[in-house]
Formats: structure tokens, C-alpha cells, sequence
């Protein structure tokens, strides 16, 4: 049955929210039936998450009307919203680090046995089976904050599986997921419609969107621009839709040749932290030269994330082997002592790990350069006003001003300010953790053409990613890992999205042989 055929479950009607005299919502009108995908799609800052957050209970004050199943509702706040049936899975994650994996999941709806106690082993035992469902190994018990990011994703979803919904709304969930998760979730998409849940997805990835959706709403600037089935639009469209412009195809010129080596690693290993499930690394051997980008992919749990913080020195033990650095031999114990050789780090997570959300937008560029730009024990604010404003301009940084606070630029802005920061140090070897990770469609072209443009000046650089059309697009090789082992190194002609996904699961399907 297709999803106009469906009974209407939701109506959110003239809906328009201001935060001071900034207009997030004006005016928007969307219309959701059971068993119904439904997407939402806009750049950062269109108004997306605004009105989902309205919707879960998380904004409560507001102008318009919700009906929920032909009843009009307003919630006091999201426990209003879960009783009815609403279930949210953030983008930015809003789990507990210091507790555990199935005490995050039943958080505030425990559950309990005689006298009150909390019934630990039943939590672990659903947690387990909710896991089971999604095709993931997370042990229930495991601390939170131990987790990697697209661990953590795994568990959000499972807190919005964890109870009955009507209604689901799913904010970027694949952000952190690898391709094999991605599917998995998917199954779980389909199952949820199947059993007549209504699922409100917002992704910026077109593929996903015309994979899933069953309608795509757009919103641009606050406003409702479009809405229409699937069929009746395409992936341009929508783009345009949400931009108001084209978005011109990024073309890459690749050079025949890249310059000397910057970065030699022979023989690196890195043992796994005992009870982390993080994965351990394994006789790495690669080279990264002047003029290149070095891509990494693998599925979740391959190591990625672990590899780049063993050559940041951010890795819980320093790994062993031997890492090269212009031909000397380097062994960072500390980021400092990386950046202090030229090498740095873009985070997988910027909330946590990249931005410091209680400064302004040039406090952030410029925090690792203050340094230079301080005049005895003052900084010197022209200076680090002049190194601002190139910085903006050269990254096309959407701000009023360096003043302006860094929470209150869209994600897309606040990943250049990160890439400012660190672009100031000139580095000589730029290590990018999924760097276009929950942006939109506008954002994520400039900052592809951006690495192609530091490349071409000479930078070496070393990016992973989970969406194999970008990696294939920017990288000039990809190195492959699968459970912390180099599989494949493939060079621009041989790397397909079928040859990285073939080594990139070598060792899962010998492991399925065997079972």
C-alpha cells in the first residue's frame, strides 16, 4: 500500500519558532502517514532540527498547531512527547558516558524488580536482543563514553527501538554508520513501516533519501519550499530545492605524479585497551606524499579513527613500528608533540572533540596560534582580526563577525572553522576524520574542493569516510582495512565502490566460511 493510501498519523500546521530575532520556522505546514518514510532534507540551518525538536517535546514554545492521529497535542516537554509515542534519535548524540550501554538505553524507563531495585539483568538482556535486531556486537554493559562514535550512533537507535512508537524521527543516523550498518539499518527501516511506524528522516545523502523515502519535504531558510513523493522528484531537484541553485559536479584533477614522501609508516600495530571495543591495528605499511590524498576506508571497526590518532599520538599507548616524518623518525606520546612536527587532526566529532562551544568563532580559528599573535602577554587583537578575516574569507565561512558565537553557525560552518584552526599551523600532514560528517550537500562540495586545493599547493593529507562515492571522488589511493588489517592498497583506477567493499569485508567472509 502505497503511503498517501495510509491513514494521516501526523499534521503539523503553520508552525513558525524565533530564538530572540532570529526566525528559525515560518510558517510550515507537513503531513505524515502511517507506515510512511518521510524525509526531510535542507541545508544546516534550514530549520530541520527545529521542528523535529518541536515535534519530540524538546521545544515547547511555539506558534501552530500539532495533530497527532486526528487529536491536537502540545507536549510539556519530551517525556510528554515519548508517552505519546514519539521517539527522537539526535544527530548531535545525547547519551550518558559514565553509564552503561543498556543504562543509557532504558534511561528514565527503567526497568524493575521487588522493592524497586533496578533490574540490571532484564536492561542487558532486551539491550541484547535490541542489538541482535540491528546486527550489532555492543556489549550492554560496556561504559558509554568507551564506546566509538558509531557505537554510540547504534545505541541511539536502539533507545528509539527500545518502546513502542508511532512516530519515529531519525536526524542524520547513518552520519557515523559504515556501509554494512547503514544496510542494517535500513532492514530496521523497513520493518518499522512494515508494522505501520511512521519514520521522519532527516539525511543530507541523496542516496539514502531516494533509497528509503516514500516523500521528501524540503525546507530552506526556515520556509517549506517543496513537498512530493518520491517519484514525482529526483535527486537534482531536491538539491536544488534545498540550495537554490545548482550544486556544480566536483571534478577533480588528479597529477600524474605526487611530490616525496612526507609520511612513511612501516610495521605500525596498536594493541586494543583492555574491555574498550575499539579494534587493535595489525603490520600497517603505507606512504603519503606531497600532493596527495591518501584515503582510508573500511567498515565500522576497521580501525580508521584508531589508525589517525596513532599518528596524531592520541592513541591510548603509543603504538610500536616506525613512522616517518620528512625521512626522520617521529614517535608522538601527545598531540601537542604532533602538532609541534606539522601534523594535525580533524575529529570525527566535532562537538566533543573539535569545538570549544563556549568561545566565539575566532577564539576557535585562532586557539592554536595565540602564540604568534600575542604581543608580550596581550594578544594582539588586530592581528588575530586580520588572521580572522582571511581565514573567513578563504573558506567561505558563513559569520557576522570573528564575535559571532561558534554554536550558532550551522554544522557545515562550524567543520571550516575547525579546518581554519588548524590550516593557520600550515601543516605538512593534515589527518581528516570523516570531514564532512552530518553537513549538507552545500558544505560538503566546498570542503572537497577545499582539500583538492590544499593538495594542489603540496599538502599531504590523510582523510577516512564512510560514503565511498566521496572518498572515490577526492582520493588519488585508498587503503583498505578490515578488523584493524591493511586488506588492499588501490590506486585511482583500481578503486571501485566494489573493489574497497570486497577488501574492506576479507576477513568477515573468511570468518563466515569457517563458522
Amino acid at each position: 500500500m502505497s503511503a498517501p493510501e495510509t491513514p494521516v498519523r501526523l499534521q503539523m500546521r503553520h508552525i513558525s519558532k524565533h530564538f530572540g530575532g532570529v526566525r528559525a520556522l515560518r510558517d510550515v505546514s507537513v503531513t505524515a502517514h502511517a507506515g510512511e518514510v518521510h524525509a526531510l532534507c535542507g541545508e544546516n540551518g534550514a530549520g530541520k532540527s527545529t521542528l523535529m525538536k518541536i515535534l519530540a517535546g524538546a521545544i515547547t514554545e511555539y506558534e501552530g498547531r500539532i495533530v497527532l492521529e486526528g487529536r491536537e497535542v502540545g507536549f510539556s516537554g519530551p517525556r510528554a512527547a515519548e508517552d505519546a509515542g514519539i521517539r527522537i534519535i539526535y544527530q548531535e548524540l545525547n547519551l550518558v558516558p559514565e553509564l552503561t550501554v543498556a543504562a543509557n538505553i532504558f534511561l528514565g524507563r527503567e526497568r524493575r524488580r521487588g522493592l524497586g531495585l533496578l533490574d540490571d539483568r532484564a536492561m542487558a538482556a532486551e539491550a541484547r536482543r535490541l542489538f541482535e535486531r540491528l546486527g550489532a556486537t555492543i556489549a550492554p554493559r560496556a561504559l558509554v563514553g568507551d564506546l566509538r562514535i558509531g557505537d554510540q550512533q547504534m545505541v541511539e537507535i536502539a533507545k528509539a527501538l527500545a518502546f513502542d512508537a508511532v512516530i519515529v524521527i531519525m536526524d542524520e543516523p547513518t552520519s557515523a554508520l559504515s556501509g554494512a550498518e547503514v544496510a542494517r539499518l535500513y532492514r530496521v527501516i523497513a520493518d518499522l513501516k512494515r508494522h505501520g511506524t511512521t519514520v521522519l528522516y532527516i539525511s543530507h545523502k541523496m542516496n539514502e533519501v531516494f533509497t528509503l523515502a516514500d516523500r521528501v519535504t524540503v525546507l530552506r531558510d526556515g520556509q517549506l519550499v517543496a513537498s512530493a513523493p518520491r517519484g514525482r522528484s529526483n535527486p537534482r531537484q531536491v538539491i536544488r530545492w534545498m540550495v537554490g541553485r545548482e550544486i556544480a559536479e566536483l571534478r577533480v584533477e588528479h597529477p600524474a605524479t605526487a611530490g616525496t614522501a612526507i609520511l612513511q609508516v612501516e610495521g605500525l600495530s596498536l594493541p586494543s585497551p583492555v574491555h574498550s571495543g575499539r579494534p587493535s591495528l595489525h603490520d600497517l605499511s603505507f606512504a603519503v606524499r606531497a600532493g596527495e590524498v591518501l584515503g582510508i576506508a573500511g567498515l565500522l571497526g576497521a580501525g580508521r579513527t584508531e589508525l589517525l590518532e596513532a599518528l596524531f599520538g592520541a592513541s591510548p599507548a603509543p603504538p610500536s613500528g616506525t613512522i616517518l616524518l620528512d625521512g626522520q623518525p617521529v614517535l608522538f606520546r601527545s598531540p601537542d608533540q604532533a602538532i609541534a612536527a606539522g601534523v594535525a587532526l580533524v575529529t570525527e566529532d566535532r562537538k566533543a572533540f573539535g569545538l570549544f562551544d563556549q568561545m566565539t568563532v575566532a577564539e576557535n580559528i585562532t586557539i592554536r596560534r595565540l602564540q604568534a599573535l600575542t604581543w608580550g602577554h596581550l594578544i594582539d587583537r588586530q592581528a588575530q582580526a586580520r588572521a580572522v578575516a582571511e581565514s573567513i574569507r578563504r573558506l567561505a565561512i558563513k559569520a557576522a563577525s570573528g564575535r559571532t558565537a561558534i554554536t550558532s553557525l550551522s554544522g557545515g560552518n562550524q567543520q571550516k572553522c575547525i579546518l581554519a584552526r588548524w590550516l593557520l599551523i600550515e601543516p605538512k600532514v593534515l589527518l581528516l576524520d570523516e570531514p564532512t560528517r552530518g553537513i549538507d550537500v552545500g558544505a560538503k562540495a566546498e570542503i572537497s574542493a577545499l582539500i583538492r586545493r590544499l593538495v594542489a599547493q603540496g599538502m599531504a593529507i590523510v582523510m577516512t569516510s564512510s560514503e565511498l562515492p566521496e572518498l572515490l571522488t577526492v582520493s588519488d589511493r585508498i587503503l583498505v582495512l578490515c578488523e584493524g588489517r591493511q586488506t588492499a592498497e588501490l590506486s585511482r583506477a583500481e578503486a571501485t565502490e566494489e573493489s574497497i567493499i570486497h577488501a574492506a569485508t576479507q576477513f568477515l567472509d573468511r570468518a563466515a566460511r569457517t563458522s
